[in-house]
């Protein structure tokens, strides 16, 4: 029969693991209720938060000092959120990777409703674009229409990279108001607060 030697360290160690996981085991009883909740109200989808959960204990338990954090369950929650918000940030990132299948059928039936809605659409929106001053709307049209880089638009333009980027962005929150039905001295002035 041999006898198994255990060394002060490894006796240590395997007692604050024990540890570890009791207070693990007790923090998930406290509050994994309300740490799901809190996920679902983020991620819109119960079974993404049960997941997103238990990679967050699993995080926890990775810890080298959970002593450390003194706010387990702050802690737990903070690594949970951050999780969170990059599961959202990937399937954002996928939903426009993807190809829109609903929209393929509706792009392919041009009936002349659509036609006549989408040419008084782009009527609407080139008389508002034709409301701004010149460089904004070569800006627009060279980042938005032609799909030059914001660099390209600036030499040619002659300005700074950051100028093209204000014009484009100013436009879009121009449009943006104007087709909530500012009017256009109104919506200039709010671009520009």
């Amino acid at each position: 029969m041999s006898i198994l030697h255990v060394s002060p360290t490894e006796a240590r160690e395997a007692e604050q693991s024990g540890a570890r996981a009791a207070e693990i085991s007790q923090l998930f009883r406290d509050h994994n209720r309300a740490l799901v909740l809190f996920l679902a109200s983020r991620l819109k989808d119960m079974q993404a938060a049960r997941e997103v959960a238990q990679e967050a204990y699993v995080r926890v338990l990775q810890l080298e000092a959970p002593g450390a954090v003194s706010f387990l369950r702050a802690y737990l929650f903070k690594v949970a959120a951050n999780l969170a918000v990059d599961r959202l940030r990937s399937q954002k990132s996928r939903a426009r990777l993807d190809p829109v299948e609903p929209f393929e059928n509706f792009l392919d039936e041009a009936t002349p409703e659509r036609t006549a809605i989408a040419r008084e659409e782009l009527a609407l929106l080139g008389s508002v674009i034709a409301e701004l001053p010149m460089k904004y709307q070569e800006a627009f049209y060279r980042h938005r229409v032609d799909e030059e880089s914001f660099e390209d638009i600036a030499r040619g333009m002659g300005l700074k990279n950051r100028m093209v980027r204000r014009y484009v962005t100013f436009t879009l929150i121009y449009l943006r108001l104007r087709r909530e039905g500012i009017d256009a001295g109104e919506a200039w002035r709010r671009v520009h607060a």
